[in-house]
């Protein structure tokens, strides 16, 4: 049994102890934006925010979450509108096929919220996730347009 709040609720979900975050989320939240990859952590399809940073779930025991913990998927970023950095994935067309710009998405707030003006060398260096379709300038034109409507924003 573990009891999760994911997205600001609070779950009890009868899993087993060494489950994978990742089905957690999906198979017993049922919450399916976060995807399967590679189930290795290399390719970031199931980047999550766990504590507000970027968490490869597939690799993650649901042991090893509490319940004091907050994990966001794709799903609660934008709950409450769209994040800057979804709106700025829509302005440029960020994803070609789409499969991995969730996780993109989830690494790029998450660093955006830890460094609001990162240099591109800070985005080449914090979001590895990997994109078989090559949008890699894209994600970057995203970011940085994200980085520009926060710091507006702010005022």
């Amino acid at each position: 049994m573990a009891k999760l709040n994911i997205n600001g609720k609070i779950l009890d979900l009868d899993v087993e102890d060494d489950t994978p975050l990742l089905w957690v989320i999906r198979e017993h939240a049922g919450l399916t934006g976060t995807k399967y990859g590679c189930g290795i952590a290399q390719c970031g399809a199931c980047t999550v925010h766990l504590d507000g940073v970027a968490t490869r779930s597939c690799v993650l025991p649901v042991s090893a979450v509490t319940a004091e913990q907050k994990i966001v998927t794709i799903e609660g970023l934008g709950a409450a509108g769209p994040h800057p950095v979804q709106e700025a994935w829509a302005e440029l067309d960020v994803a070609q096929c789409g499969y991995c710009q969730a996780g993109m998405i989830m690494a790029a707030s998450a660093l955006l919220a830890q460094n609001p003006r990162p240099s591109e060398g800070d985005i080449r260096a914090e979001i590895t996730n990997i994109c078989r379709c090559g949008t890699y300038p894209r994600v970057l034109a995203g970011v940085k347009r994200a980085a520009e409507r926060m710091a507006a924003n702010r005022g």
